[in-house]
């Protein structure tokens, strides 16, 4: 029976299990720690270290699975992808792994015992490459790996051949562990003749292993030198081999990759292989057909785009987010342009991506919709311009035939870029598809005039142009007390100073032998504070780092300092500020993954002593609710008055700890500092960062605002401490404020609110006729300030009655007399504005007071609001023309 790739995978693991191997589940695609790295490109990224003797595990020996993208840097495959039926830019890595523990002659024999006799593949069809050596690193052959697979297998000797260092010297990248390999290839001919088309290319004898023997370290000079011990490397490609022992000749024919292609026929009139002619039509290997093309790109980049979001890495215009960018944004050209897809349609893959895939990577079904949205939005975004963008193209292309020109000149490409969004790859494929060639130097000086035009200048100091700075031994910048160092230096107009001498008001950046300021790092700004001597101060409002050396940037304010000379170096008290903020971040990112889920990632932060800002991953504003739940969450921890624990842990020990966070793309010391909240649970990051004792000492955290800062990230701005207390205290200010000028309590102001709208609302429909809203207008009489109204308005609210004079006044009223008259019950309310109160002798309190009477009531209030009840419903005219009679009266009328 056919075996699928699901239980290729399984067997692989378990063959390998039995022979003493750990399995150790796939990294993810962002590779930890590692800067020269775009992405998980092999399954040992994350056994670098180990390679290296820089780390040590509980095993010797490791099997699994690897997610791998290679598509951009050193090892890039983007562009082959969909021309050909074997290259993807994503794919799954099956690896066995020995640390210093057995070498070639085991991994030669395993892997010729799995292939052979566990999935029975014909031996005559299989062939093995070896290093041929290169003298120009002095690297010999390795007659040992040619000898081992004569000697510790069956296979034919005439089945084994030498190759160059391009094919059987593997490096990682351009640094780091490397050694020779020996590749395994199958020959799938028709009659088995595929020996001289062993690293040839050719699509019908690939490669299905490659066995890697690290032995070297490549160094960033490019030099070579012995690892401390000799490790096995092994990595197959899952879906080469799933097509081998499924009898196809493509990869898109197996298990992994048909039910991606019959899902984009439901988008499409397009049959996928139909013009092939072949019983199978999944199993096409040419790329005859610019449909198929289309077909295979789109497959190949939603598995991708859902691996890699699913890990954290969202679209941007740089590094990682870029090539995603480019991924996305070439499926989608492919099925507008080559399958007339309109609209956004990557997304609607993810399912079956996370379908096929998700047995094997749990963390897909569980980020599902968190990815599905965030390739939509980009698709969305994307899908704007492109029809626009395909336009301008294709018009630039027609107007160079017929003027005999092949080249697309460089403005044209970067218009494509900066206006439609094509990178430039893409607008190279396109060109290509057409016979076009692009202008690339005319390209890249319109990229840097663009750059150039786009640049600021601004005088802010740069730490980067100071060279030759000493060490400063920072090891007190934890602490809190004052601390006495010596003056090395300082830093100024852009070079660094060793003499001299600082006189009064003169700015520098000061150099200290040893400090308790802590600089500018992780998120956290610099601390502010004074330098102090005998008869000088130096005011310190900014801390920056610069290699090894802390710039203390500040104003001489008193005295003169000179180099040699000892100071007293007291941080501000504001730092305390700072690790309310700091510790209180590490709670607000805990309580986002709680609440939001665990796609959250921390995408920045800025944590001052006045506010923290925390930007993080996510694809949608965060409702109230949400925010509400928690802020609750965050401010019961700190109730909970909780330890605040910091230890430093080797690396490798310290990535060992379940829940641990690190800040991706951040690179971390070893040891590393590791901050727990709590006894268990909860909180544990790697930080650098000052921090509290005990959540409790935090106070209160805030929230103050929560907002949108880029596609998919999000950001949220609080408060904690006195800071928060402040600003609950302006809030209650402001809403006793407005409850005071609209007559109603603090509680009640929502209620009040929902009232004026909605007679606000009413009113703007009555348009300027006399009755609006219920309101009545019966009289109105001339003032100083303005007209004077007196109505009648059927209403039993008084709020609601109180509205109706409001917006009256909005209208020009600069004086209110209304009655109202509902459940055998009357109320009169006067208002009177300040500037007619002013200038006569009108006052609500005793228009009120005066007319109530008439209705069997009383009443009174202040000279501009004023309220009454009465009883008598049957005299509500004859206190409307009282309360004519009266305002007639006090403004000299009568």
């Amino acid at each position: 029976m056919q075996r699928t790739c699901g239980q290729l995978r399984s067997e692989f693991i378990e063959f390998f299990r039995q022979r003493g191997h750990a399995f150790v589940p796939s990294s993810s695609l962002l590779p930890a720690d590692d800067p020269t790295l775009l992405f998980a490109n092999a399954g040992m990224n994350q056994f670098k270290a180990l390679f290296l003797g820089t780390e040590t595990r509980d095993y010797s020996r490791a099997a699994n699975t690897q997610k791998c993208i290679r598509a951009g840097g050193k090892h890039n495959d983007l562009e082959d992808v969909g021309h050909d039926c074997y290259h993807h830019t994503f794919f799954e890595m099956l690896g066995n792994w020995s640390f210093g523990d057995y070498f070639k002659a085991d991994a030669i024999q395993w892997a010729w015992e799995l292939l052979t006799k566990v999935w029975g593949l014909p031996k005559d069809r299989l062939y093995v490459t070896v290093f041929e050596g290169d003298a120009s690193e002095g690297l010999a052959p390795d007659d040992e790996a040619a000898e081992l697979w004569a000697t510790v297998t069956d296979i034919d000797p005439s089945h084994i051949f030498q190759g160059s260092k391009k094919d059987n010297f593997w490096e990682m990248g351009d640094t780091g562990p490397c050694g020779p390999c020996s590749e395994i290839h199958f020959d799938q001919t028709p009659d088995g003749t595929g020996a001289k088309m062993v690293n040839a290319g050719d699509p019908l004898v690939i490669e299905v292993w490659n066995l890697v023997f690290i032995q070297f370290n490549r160094a960033a000079d490019g030099t070579l030198s012995p690892l401390p011990a000799r490790h096995v490397d092994t990595g197959m490609g899952l879906e080469r081999v799933g097509r081998i022992l499924q009898g196809k000749t493509s990869n898109y024919a197996t298990d992994l990759f048909v039910p991606l292609l019959e899902h984009i026929e439901q988008f499409t009139d397009h049959r996928y292989g139909a013009s092939s002619g072949l019983a199978d039509r999944f199993d096409v290997t040419g790329e005859a057909d610019p449909g198929d093309v289309a077909f295979r790109v789109i497959a190949d980049h939603a598995r991708s785009l859902t691996c890699a979001i699913a890990d954290g890495v969202l679209p941007s215009n740089d590094g990682r987010g870029y090539v995603l960018r480019r991924i996305l944004r070439r499926a989608a050209r492919y099925g507008r342009q080559h399958l007339g897809i309109e609209g956004p349609f990557v997304h609607k893959l993810v399912p079956t991506v996370v379908t096929l895939l998700g047995d094997a990577f749990p963390e897909l079904p569980d980020r599902q919709a968190y990815v599905t949205e965030t390739i939509r939005d980009e698709e969305e975004s994307f899908g704007k311009t492109l029809d626009r963008g395909i336009d301008l193209f294709q018009r630039q292309v027609d107007r160079l035939r017929e003027d005999g020109i092949k080249v697309l000149p460089g403005d044209v490409a970067f218009d494509l870029y900066a206006t439609y969004g094509f990178p430039i790859d893409l607008t190279q494929v396109m060109a290509a598809e057409q016979g076009v060639q692009v202008d690339m130097a005319g390209y890249e000086q319109a990229m840097e005039a663009h750059r150039q035009a786009s640049a600021g200048a601004g005088d802010a100091f740069k730490v980067e142009a100071l060279v030759g700075l000493p060490a400063t031994d920072s090891a007190a910048k934890y602490e809190d007390g004052p601390v006495a160092a010596k003056v090395l230096g300082w830093g100024q107009d852009g070079k660094y100073r060793s003499e001299g001498e600082l006189a009064t008001g003169a700015a520098a950046a000061v150099v200290l032998d040893r400090t308790n300021f802590y600089p500018e790092q992780g998120g956290q700004v610099g601390d502010a504070g004074t330098l102090t001597w005998e008869g000088g101060s130096f005011e310190v409002r900014d801390t920056l780092a610069a290699g090894q050396s802390v710039l203390h940037v500040g104003t001489v304010t008193a005295g003169t300092l000179r180099p040699g000379q000892t100071v007293t170096a007291v941080v501000s008290p504001l730092r305390r500020d700072t690790m309310r903020n700091h510790t209180a971040t590490h709670l607000l990112n805990w309580a986002l993954r709680e609440v939001l889920g665990e796609h959250v990632n921390q995408a920045g932060s800025v944590v001052g002593p006045e506010r923290l800002r925390f930007d993080f991953t996510h694809n949608s504003a965060v409702t109230g609710e949400q925010l509400a739940m928690i802020e609750r969450m965050v401010n019961e921890r700190i109730y909970a008055d909780e330890p605040v624990t910091k230890t430093l842990l080797p690396l490798a020990e310290a990535k060992k700890i379940p829940t641990v966070r690190a800040v991706f793309g951040e690179k971390y010391p070893d040891p590393v500092r590791v901050v727990r909240i709590g006894e268990a649970g909860g909180s544990v990051e790697f930080c650098g960062g000052t921090h509290l004792e005990r959540t409790g000492q935090i106070g209160l955290l805030k929230i103050v605002s929560e907002e949108s800062v880029a596609k998919g990230v999000r950001r949220i701005t609080a408060v904690t401490g006195r800071w928060a207390i402040e600003h609950v205290q302006r809030l209650d200010e402001l809403v006793r404020s407005l409850a005071g000028a609209l007559r109603t309590s603090p509680e009640d102001l929502p209620d009040r609110v929902a009232a004026m709208q909605k007679e606000i609302k009413q009113l703007r429909k009555g348009g300027s006729s006399a009755k609006a809203g219920g309101l009545q207008i019966v009289a109105t009489v001339a003032s100083p300030a303005g007209e004077v109204r007196i109505g009648q308005a059927d209403l039993a609210d008084p709020g609601a009655l109180r509205t109706l004079c409001d917006v009256e006044r909005q209208r020009g009223a600069a004086g209110l007399f209304v009655a109202s008259a509902a459940d055998d019950k009357v109320m009169l309310i006067a208002m009177v504005s300040d500037e007619l109160a002013a200038a006569s002798t009108v006052k609500a309190g005793d228009w009120v007071r005066d007319v109530a009477p008439v209705v069997g009531g009383k009443g009174g209030g202040k000279p501009t609001l004023a309220q009454a009840g009465g009883k008598d419903v049957e005299k509500l005219p004859e206190a409307l023309a009282a309360a004519e009679r009266w305002v007639r009266a006090a403004l000299g009328q009568a």
